[in-house]
This record gives C-alpha cells, structure tokens and sequence, in this order.
C-alpha cells in the first residue's frame, strides 16, 4: 500500500503540473461570472506573485519523485500522502473548474488547502526536511492565502460585502490561520514563507490604490515573520 500511495501521488503531482499549463492565461476569476462587477479586487495579489506556482511545481515533483524511488515503504515519507494526493488531485482540476463556477471552485480550494495542511503537519519534522516537509509546507502556505483571496472575490463579486471589508476580512482570516499553524504545530520555514509571498503580492497590488489593505497586509506579514522566526533556526539543525 504504501508504495502505491507513492505511485498515485507521483501520476497526481504530474497531472497537477501538467493541467496548469491548460489554463495557464489563468489571472483570476472572471468578473462576469459575478451579479456585481468589479476590476482588480484588492485582496488579489499583483500578477507576478503567481510565479511561484513554478518553483511549487517543480518541489512537488520532486518531492514526489524521490518519495516513489527511493522511500516509497518509509513510514515517514507515507504519513503525508493521502491528504496530499486528495489536495493534488483536486489542484488539477481547479483551474478549469475556476474559469467557469467560482463558487464551486472556491469550496474545492479550501479542501485543496486542508489536504495540504493536514499533510504537513503529518510529515515528519526532522527528517530531511527540505525534500520532505518544505515543498508541502510551501504549497499549503500558498493555499492559504489563496483561499482566502478566493473567498474574498467571491464576497465582492456577489456584493455580500464591499471590496475594502472583504479584503481586511479575509486578511484577518489568512493571518489567523497562519499564525495558528505557524505557532501549534511548528511547520516548515517555507510554510509562513508562502503566505508572506502572497502578502507581498497584496501590499505591492495596493500601495497607491488602496493603503489600508496593503498596510493591513504589511501587518500580518510583519507578524507571521515574527512568529516564524523559530522555526528558521529549527530548519538549519
């Protein structure tokens, strides 16, 4: 079984990678999927914070690579494979499924994000965690903020709330969660790492047009740094 496991997350993170590149002038959900338009939500980051897709990719593949041919029966390695196999799985569909029901596809980021927490905080901590724990940590980084802008678009699109509370609403929820993980379960450094990305992403989208979220962003990256500075000492030992 566990080698299987192994062959099945491999076939899934191939496909992942390879979807992307099916919708890859993805930029967003479309406005006109929504009963309220709207034009560069704030709570999304600027274009070129989505680059780190690649660098995810291609850790995941590698990550899932050496787990198949070289610890395919390690217990270790096999803790995390389910819930990432069900995230991975789900992630190769999700930019098809965004372009036409956002809604839908706002339900399946969040289980893509709670596959990939849970397969983190399975993985082992102290062994070789850079091949290991780190490319998990970073894709479930990166899902938390992307749940959240998600869900924030979605607020904005269906007028529930305006563009401003829906992005500091889903700002406070982001940095809840990564604070939470960050401090409970003492994750990899690339997992406050993938988050602080995405805040990146935020403040730069928002500087001139709109300070308070990207000041807001600033915040919570200046306190996800803060409480992430354990765990970069720990990723060195």
């Amino acid at each position: 079984m566990p080698r299987l496991k192994a062959i099945l997350l491999f076939v899934a993170t191939l496909g992942f990678m390879v979807a992307s590149y099916s919708a890859r002038n993805f930029r967003g959900y479309e406005p006109g999927d929504f009963p309220v338009p709207y034009t560069d939500p704030p709570i999304q980051p600027a274009g070129w914070a989505f680059a780190i897709w690649g660098l995810i990719y291609l850790w995941l593949i590698v990550h899932a690579g050496y787990g198949l041919f070289k610890r395919a029966d390690d217990a270790g390695w096999d803790a995390p494979r389910w819930p990432l196999i069900i995230s991975i799985a789900l992630g190769a569909s999700w930019l098809e499924v965004a372009m036409t029901a956002p809604l839908w596809a706002t339900a399946q980021i969040w289980i893509m994000w709670a596959g990939a927490a849970l397969a983190m905080t399975a993985a082992p901590k102290a062994t070789q965690r850079w091949i290991l724990a780190a490319p998990i940590g970073l894709y479930a980084g990166w899902l938390t903020a992307a749940s959240g802008v998600a869900t924030g678009v979605v607020l904005i699109g269906y007028g529930i709330l305006s563009e401003t509370a829906a992005s500091l609403v889903m700002l406070a929820v982001i940095a809840a969660i990564a604070l939470t993980l960050t401090r409970r379960f003492a994750p990899p450094a690339s997992y406050p790492a993938g988050v602080i990305w995405a805040l990146i992403g935020i403040i730069a989208a928002n500087l001139s047009a709109a300070p308070v979220i990207a000041g807001a962003a600033a915040l919570a990256a200046v306190a996800l740094a803060f409480a992430a500075k354990p765990l970069l000492t720990s990723s060195w030992r």
